[in-house]
């Protein structure tokens, strides 16, 4: 008999490993169904349980929820590199919601490892609720300051863009070209191709 611990242990892990497969980039979205304040707060909470470079815990976060400054931030913002006849999605299908990671250069002159970390815990936890996010690095930061009235000393690194998904995305296997540009397929899944886990293990 399997001990329980064992037993607990392998459904932590299955868990995780479901949460990670599903917790893809999503780019369409259902602009009809809102996210409240109190759960994107929820999810951002999950960040300060990630671990910290000298635990200096220099990153803070702007909720931008409401329409009118969402339609603000949109524009600002540059879509999906390797789809190069798309701009981004139609109005109906834009995010409901976006995250703004920002370093607080008060406390530390850079976040180290930090943003990388805390950005998987916020995606996934959005995940586990059912709520799609895009991680976006490409997008004008002083226009995206002004628009938000950052002060100078919070310098935005990403934006997450979030909502219900309109669209599925999955993991595919690495095509034998090695080519590793997302896209979609005759039914309109956008499909991320994924190297096996025996090429990433040295030796």
């Amino acid at each position: 008999m399997m001990n329980p611990d064992t037993t607990n242990n392998k459904l932590k892990f299955d868990e995780l490993r479901n949460l990670l497969e599903c917790n893809r980039s999503i780019r369409r979205f259902d602009n009809a169904r809102q996210i409240s304040f109190d759960e994107i707060k929820e999810i951002v909470a999950l960040a300060r349980l990630c671990a910290s470079g000298r635990n200096a815990q220099p990153l803070k976060y702007r909720i931008v929820i409401e329409r009118n400054e969402c339609r603000g931030v949109y524009p600002l913002l540059a879509w999906a590199g390797y789809y190069k006849d798309w701009d981004g999605p139609e109005e109906a299908q834009r995010p409901v919601a976006y995250l703004v990671q920002c370093l607080d250069t008060e406390i530390a002159g850079n976040q180290l490892c930090d943003d990388g970390l805390q950005l998987e815990a916020l995606t996934l936890g959005a995940a586990a609720k059912g709520i799609g996010c895009c991680i976006i690095k490409a997008f004008n930061a002083p226009a995206l300051s002004r628009e938000l009235g950052l002060g100078e000393h919070l310098q935005p690194l990403y934006v997450v863009a979030m909502g219900y998904p309109a669209e599925t995305a999955k993991i595919v296997d690495l095509p034998t070209d090695g080519d590793y540009k997302y896209f979609r397929n005759e039914a309109d899944e956008q499909c991320v191709p994924k190297r096996p886990a025996e090429d990433i293990i040295i030796g």
